[in-house]
């Protein structure tokens, strides 16, 4: 029904930028919140970020002033960039949308796979 493929993950040294993507695509009415989660080995899923489709952001105090994540609602599409990267940083990075289905106009949470983020010191 409703896919969601990321892109952008990475190698970087601490410092440096990376930048997300996230395309949704399917049996698409409208998507609601868009937002990137998070994964460190041995420990829960987090947020990281998320937008509205009015363009209000929210973000994880860990990230605040470091990342920065966008959307393109015409293209339903989510970016995250992330500067300034630390080692802590290091995770599988996960794509969520909250979408608005065809033909039932139902509204359900679908995931990405998830891209592997490593921040080397």
């Amino acid at each position: 029904q409703v896919q969601l493929v990321e892109s952008g993950g990475g190698l970087v040294q601490a410092g440096g930028s990376l930048r997300l993507s996230c395309a949704a695509s399917g049996s698409i009415f409208s998507i609601n919140t868009m937002g990137w989660y998070r994964q460190a080995p041995g420990k829960e899923r987090e947020l990281v970020a998320d937008v509205t489709s009015g363009g209000y952001t929210n973000y994880a105090d860990s990230v605040k002033g470091r990342y920065t994540i966008s959307r393109d609602n015409a293209k339903n599409t989510v970016y995250l960039q992330m500067n300034s990267l630390k080692p802590e940083d290091t995770a599988v990075y996960y794509c969520k949308a909250l979408v608005t289905i065809l033909p039932t106009r139902s509204q359900d949470p679908y995931w990405g796979q998830g891209t592997q983020v490593t921040v080397s010191s």
